[in-house]
């Protein structure tokens, strides 16, 4: 859709009109006076140039006002302005993670593969935000840092493998590294996802204690529980996820938690984090104007280079 900005530049366009509508002025001084015929026959030949000359003219003038106006053609794009939200995906990468209880696309995988499949997708869908990753075993290690780079931070989920930070679950570990990361960025909103499919083997820290210290600083944390098995109901399971940890971490940090079983589990826990923590790529569009008044003032240079031509014709 073109519009003008300054529409009432326009009015500028009837000006050259009005000014000839002015009573001539009288110069006092000599004047040359030629015999009749030769001042006809000056007329004549000047009749054709001189009317091509003032189209010209009026051309130019009306590039100019046009310009004046600074036309613009409105664009409707997509709101990409940062949200102010911080998220950091703390994931365990303990060894029961390659368990391959899970299936997709018809094939069974393992846990892990299962998670960066829709953690990668749910990276790459939060435009505006900015995302980190903390991966853990018997030690927590920052994978990401806080970035606006999305497909960096995916990059770096999908090269994350098991062993890099042991073998155990030190839910506690992840969790206070992901704190103290997302603690450092003055950010307006704060907020950890933590993924886990077992129990918390941490002796240093307590992990109620973590999520006390999180809500006090108005960091939300949700909480995924994977696995099949949980030591709720299965308590003799060797790889029983602590369900009831998870939810006392994400009930003391205002979050929420999720019990996923499988794939589409998991995809499910995707789409509720989006309606939690809203995306910022799905705002309304925004509509923003691309200036175009270069192109009359553009024109009217060129025109006003050929004045010149129609003078010496």
């Amino acid at each position: 859709m073109m519009t003008l900005a300054l529409p009432l530049a326009l009015l500028l366009l009837p000006l050259p009109l009005l000014a000839r509508l002015l009573p001539p002025r009288t110069v006092a001084g000599q004047a040359m006076i030629l015999p009749d015929g030769i001042a006809r026959a000056a007329r004549q030949a000047a009749g054709p140039a001189q009317w091509r000359g003032v189209m010209l003219l009026a051309a130019i003038w009306t590039c100019l006002c046009l310009a004046l106006a600074q036309p613009e053609r409105i664009e409707m794009v997509p709101d990409r302005s940062a949200s102010g939200r911080d998220i950091v995906i703390a994931l365990d990468m303990s060894g029961s993670m390659i368990t391959p209880d899970f299936a997709l696309d018809g094939e069974t995988v393992t846990r892990l593969a299962a998670v960066k499949r829709v953690a990668e997708s749910f990276i790459r869908s939060r435009t505006g935000d900015r995302i980190g990753l903390v991966i853990f075993g018997d030690r927590a290690y920052a994978a990401a840092p806080l970035t606006h780079d999305l497909p960096a931070v995916a990059r770096a989920l999908e090269e994350a493998e098991i062993g890099l930070t042991g073998r155990s679950t030190a839910i506690s570990e992840g969790l206070g590294l992901s704190l103290k990361r997302v603690m450092a960025e003055p950010s307006t909103s704060k907020v950890i996802v933590l993924l886990s499919d077992g129990r918390d083997t941490a002796e240093r820290l307590d992990a109620a204690q973590v999520a006390a210290l999180a809500a006090g600083h108005g960091v939300r944390i949700h909480t995924v529980a994977l696995g099949p098995e949980d030591l709720e109901t299965r308590p003799a399971a060797r790889d029983a996820v602590d369900v009831a940890t998870l939810r006392n971490i994400a009930e003391a940090a205002g979050g929420e938690t999720f019990r996923v079983r499988s794939t589409a589990d998991l995809e499910a826990m995707a789409r509720a984090l989006d309606r939690l923590e809203p995306n910022p790529s799905e705002r309304p569009a925004v509509a923003m104007p691309r200036p175009m008044w270069i192109w009359p003032a553009l024109l009217a240079l060129v025109l006003t280079c050929l004045t010149g031509v129609v003078r010496e014709t």
